[in-house]
């Protein structure tokens, strides 16, 4: 890498905030990107509706949309643009085939998400194929996912959280704190390791996948580990979407009691969507409402952790002595949690609710496929093999377990604030 472009690094988490309100700026003010098709039932209905010139056109529009702004980030983050450019291009394509793949009607009727099928397409390609290594160094994971996560903010509207009442976020909140210091309790008796340790507690406590990933960037954790905890966190998330729903209607749950039970127990939102359709409208608002509540906390829960992260990990030599100061903490505090509580708050009450209305699709649309980029990413850098092997079953065994103890206590809080 030439000294040239050595000069312009920025740290990578406020090159995401710069990303993600430009992606935001550009929607409200500029160009609002079409949403491509995706959802198809047979082989004729995939050549007229996905496959149709129309169609291939605005995904084309995408495509470069989306590697003009990748590229404005490697070049700020100090990486080689040539590579981006070589890798990108196939990053994209594997990340259209999950969403094909997601598109369809009987995967649909399944329930399962485009990530799911994104992660494992590069899992499959990263663990069966030699990738060289300039190949994976160029893989562009963290940008990705941090970008989704800023503009995940555009969707956490505190107006419409108020709405349901407080019950939703006193819930929340109590789930989010007995949960987090059992996960970590319990991941402390099986000496699983700290990165993981914090990942898997986050994961399980707050809001799966999206916890993971801001946990790993507030304490610079290993993208390997992220992986292994999004897979968990992925797979367990399918049985407990179709299952629930079937015991609450068994047992004779409340509405109300199944909802909250559903968005503070189930880690993914969209498995929380989908399991919540599957009892009633009633259910689907509170889970919908109770898992947004647990995502307003993800900022501020990003923020504790970095700051004990940097009390307990801080192997200065000043640090044998004294505490970290503010200006370490600062320095390791991840700043692509101030992009996400910014656009919260933005989008809350700064801007209108005809002006949201109009914009928030195409930005749930971008926020998914940024996620979906950095999950093929995942994938293709991650050797599973190796880290199952490398870190036994005993994060596997802390994770459902401590998922067991946030299904049961979510029910009983349920009950005695829905019931």
């Amino acid at each position: 890498m030439s000294n040239s472009t050595k000069q312009f690094n920025i740290h990578e988490d406020w090159t995401v905030v710069i990303l993600g309100f430009l992606i935001i700026g550009i929607s409200l003010f500029i160009f609002l990107p079409e949403i491509p098709i995706f959802s198809w039932s047979s082989v004729s209905d995939l050549k007229e509706k996905v496959l149709n010139s129309e169609n291939l056109q605005i995904i084309g529009i995408q495509f470069l949309y989306l590697i003009a702004i990748g590229i404005v980030g490697t070049f700020l983050v100090g990486k080689s643009v040539k590579y981006f450019l070589a890798v990108f291009p196939i990053v994209y394509i594997l990340t259209l085939l999950a969403l094909l793949a997601a598109g369809n009607s009987e995967i649909k009727a399944l329930n399962l998400e485009a990530v799911i099928f994104s992660l494992l397409i590069g899992l499959v390609i990263g663990n069966f194929f030699k990738l060289p290594d300039w190949f994976r160094n160029a893989l562009s994971t963290e940008l990705f996912v941090k970008i989704g996560l800023v503009l995940l903010g555009t969707s956490v509207i505190f107006s419409d959280i108020l709405k349901a009442g407080s019950l939703g976020l006193f819930q929340a909140l109590i789930i989010v704190l007995s949960v987090w210091y059992f996960a970590f309790w319990l991941c402390r008796k099986l000496k699983v390791d700290d990165e993981l340790t914090m990942m898997i507690s986050s994961a399980v406590s707050i809001c799966g996948v999206s916890a993971a990933i801001a946990t790993s960037g507030a304490i610079k954790g290993d993208s390997k580990k992220l992986s292994y905890v999004i897979s968990i966190v992925l797979v367990t998330a399918i049985p407990m979407m179709i299952f629930m729903p079937v015991i609450a209607r068994y047992f004779n749950f409340p509405e109300e009691v199944t909802g909250a039970w559903l968005g503070g127990s189930i880690d993914t939102s969209g498995a929380v969507v989908a399991s919540g359709t599957l009892v009633g409208e009633t259910a689907l608002k509170i889970s919908t409402i109770v898992k947004f509540s647990q995502n307003v906390l993800l900022g501020l829960a990003a923020f504790a952790i970095s700051v004990y992260w940097t009390y307990s990990h801080n192997k200065s030599a000043e640090a044998v002595e004294s505490k970290p100061t503010l200006k370490v903490i600062w320095e390791r505090f991840p700043k692509f949690v101030i992009g996400f509580i910014a656009a919260s708050l933005i989008f809350s009450f700064l801007i209108t609710p005809e002006v949201r209305d109009t914009v928030k699709d195409s930005l749930k649309t971008l926020q998914g496929i940024w996620f979906a980029l950095a999950f093929t990413s995942i994938g293709l850098e991650t050797n599973f093999k190796d880290l199952l092997a490398y870190n036994s079953r005993k994060p596997l065994f802390a994770f459902l377990i401590a998922q067991l103890f946030n299904v049961i206590v979510t029910l009983i809080i349920a009950f005695l604030l829905f019931g």
